[in-house]
């Protein structure tokens, strides 16, 4: 034969931290992760933080500082970077620009490490540039949304926006580690709050019924902000990310998404608002969507689509927002197929539910059928709100 071949694997693995407080000078948290590490090289530490947290948290550059005086086991980058958080740091290649330029200036080699505090776009961006410099230096993750802390924050994916295209460049390369602290919640609108329950939602839907139950008997506890039960429900959101990111296909190298349920009609619906639909929010709409296409398609029963949809309008979604609604086949969301196909790089692979907790792919999409699933989740949301309406 008249080649040559080659095969290697190569392991990652990362932690990812629960706390409160994470630059109180009394959490040893993050100093510990350093010095578990020993290097003979000068580490350096640089952060990036999303604007939107500096401002909630004043102190919060002073603390960073403070935290790491005296620690031999890394030299602190005295100035940090602040950035604009939301869609609009992935949407500016500004931005990108600034931290490469950084990481040069700075000297951020690859024994040093740049960390991220922010929401999950901010946690994009910043580990799309560390994936690219040098072909790969440290990152660590801070998030501080919900939807950060138990989906997009803890797991292997970093990219930014492209021609108006929802993460076009990007790279696979998980981060060294992750803490999530749950003080940087407290700051949170109620909208940002709410809106990354909706990834809980979902992996519950493909993955575990059980956590679906759960939601739906705490729904009421996770609108009234309750701490005890929000930690719940990201820790455990968060551990079936992990175990589905530690299976046969963590770079998605196939066209199967499951974790991806709900999100052909998401990343349309994110760019047709110009991003003023929050991702959580238009996950929460692609769910609905879905869930009543896979009913009308009949894989799934009504009874079940039914509190699904109770459990979305219970937790606040406007489901049947305007820029989801599909009333003919010149509906702009429908041009989300094939942008979520090409995004796939292969053939259309839409999950669909045929119970709570099990997802199926199916490589089509009958159109005239989402224009019906769409009239039903706008008759469903019409009939609940005169429901409350009445209730109340």
């Amino acid at each position: 034969m008249n080649y040559l071949e080659q095969s290697f694997s190569v392991k990652f693995e990362y932690k990812i931290f629960f706390t409160s407080s994470l630059f109180n000078i009394n959490n040893n948290t993050l100093i510990d992760f350093f010095k578990q590490k020993p290097s003979e090289s000068l580490r350096k530490l640089f952060f990036v933080v999303d604007q939107g947290v500096a401002d909630a948290h004043p102190n919060l550059l002073t603390d960073i500082s403070t935290y790491f005086a005296g620690y031999p086991e890394v030299q602190l980058i005295k100035e940090v970077m602040i950035i604009p958080g939301g869609e609009a740091a992935k949407n500016d290649i500004a931005h990108f620009d600034r931290i490469v330029e950084a990481v040069n200036g700075f000297g951020i080699d690859r024994h040093s490490y740049i960390a991220a505090i922010g929401g999950g776009a901010i946690l994009d961006l910043v580990g799309y540039a560390a994936a690219v410099s040098h072909r790969g230096i440290k990152h660590i993750r801070i998030p501080t949304t919900v939807l950060s802390q138990n989906d997009s924050g803890i797991g292997v994916k970093n990219g930014i926006n492209y021609n108006g295209k929802k993460n076009f460049l990007g790279t696979f390369a998980p981060p060294n580690a992750v803490f999530n602290d749950e003080e940087f919640l407290a700051t949170l609108t109620d909208r940002d709050y709410r809106s990354g329950i909706s990834e809980a939602i979902k992996v519950s839907l493909i993955k575990k019924p059980e956590f679906f139950h759960w939601i739906e008997e705490h729904a009421d506890e996770l609108v009234s902000r309750n701490k005890v039960s929000m930690n719940h429900l990201i820790k455990l959101c968060a551990q079936l990310h992990l175990n589905h990111i530690g299976g046969d296909d963590p770079f998605e190298t196939g066209s199967a998404r499951p974790l991806d349920f709900g999100h052909w009609a998401a990343h349309k619906l994110e760019q047709l608002s110009n991003f003023s639909v929050l991702h959580g929010e238009a996950v929460a709409m692609g769910i609905a969507l879905d869930s009543t296409y896979s009913f009308l398609k009949g894989m799934l029963t009504e009874e079940k689509l039914r509190r699904i949809l109770k459990t979305l309008v219970k937790l606040g979604y406007d489901i049947s927002n305007p820029y989801i609604q599909i009333n003919d086949l010149e509906s702009p969301i429908l041009k989300g197929l094939a942008e979520f196909q090409e995004h796939l790089g292969g053939k259309l692979s839409i999950t669909l539910l045929t119970d709570l907790g099990t997802g199926e792919e199916v490589h089509e999409m009958d159109q005239q059928l989402l224009i019906k699933a769409s009239k039903y989740v706008r008759d469903f949301t019409e009939s609940s709100s005169t429901t409350t309406a009445y209730e109340s």
